[in-house]
């Protein structure tokens, strides 16, 4: 995902998209952290909330399970994976609500969110439109909103750094692999940006990280 009208599909070519959900099941950990992500978001009954590049819709779904009070909004410029999202909310009988648009212009009102989820995704985006991004987020949360985000982050060790290497020129992570996703969000204007935990995995090194806009 780049600009409104140009997008990377999942695992950056279409015909890898059927392989998308298997991957991210079996070697990026996904079990593990998309649960600890919810967590950290503490979604409560009534808060409206939007998942942020939402692929194939497996991070919404169960946001929405573990809170079924919540109203969860799933954005992807993707029409292929979103008709894949909305096949698997049918299929488990889960009411949420699926929109196509990017993250550089999201198509709602200002204030009109309570928390905004975003699961690998910003390491598709170039360096201004990721900022337009956080930009974005920052406009379409309430005060008092939070932004949660698992993503690719700083490797901490030889194998992590050995995969960081070879990935650094084929996605868009170099500023995810340098630390300076912390500093971007701060600079749209949000507050408390920190860390909340690490994963390595196969494909390379994550890092969750939360921030607050101000009320």
């Amino acid at each position: 995902m780049t600009t409104k009208s140009k997008y990377i599909p999942a695992l950056g070519l279409r015909a890898f998209t059927p392989l998308y959900d298997p991957l991210l099941r079996w070697v990026m950990r996904e079990e593990t952290f998309k649960r600890r992500l919810i967590a950290q978001a503490n979604l409560t009954a009534g808060l409206r909330v939007l998942d942020l590049g939402c692929g194939t819709g497996t991070l919404t779904l169960r946001a929405k399970q573990t809170q079924p009070d919540a109203n969860l909004v799933g954005l992807d410029p993707d029409p292929e994976v979103l008709a894949r999202a909305g096949l698997k909310a049918a299929q488990a009988g889960i009411d949420v609500t699926w929109d196509q648009g990017s993250a550089t212009h999201l198509p709602y009102p200002d204030r009109s969110f309570d928390r905004v989820l975003s699961s690998l995704v910003l390491h598709h985006l170039k360096r201004p439109d990721r900022q337009a991004a956080f930009d974005e987020v920052w406009r379409v949360l309430r005060p008092g909103g939070e932004f949660h985000i698992v993503d690719f982050g700083p490797p901490r060790t030889l194998p992590m750094r050995i995969i960081a290497a070879i990935l650094r020129p084929l996605e868009e992570a170099g500023d995810h692999f340098d630390g300076l996703l912390p500093r971007q969000i701060e600079a749209a204007g949000f507050s408390s940006v920190r860390e909340t935990g690490r994963f390595d995995t196969a494909l390379g090194p994550l890092v969750m990280l939360r921030a607050v806009k101000p009320g």
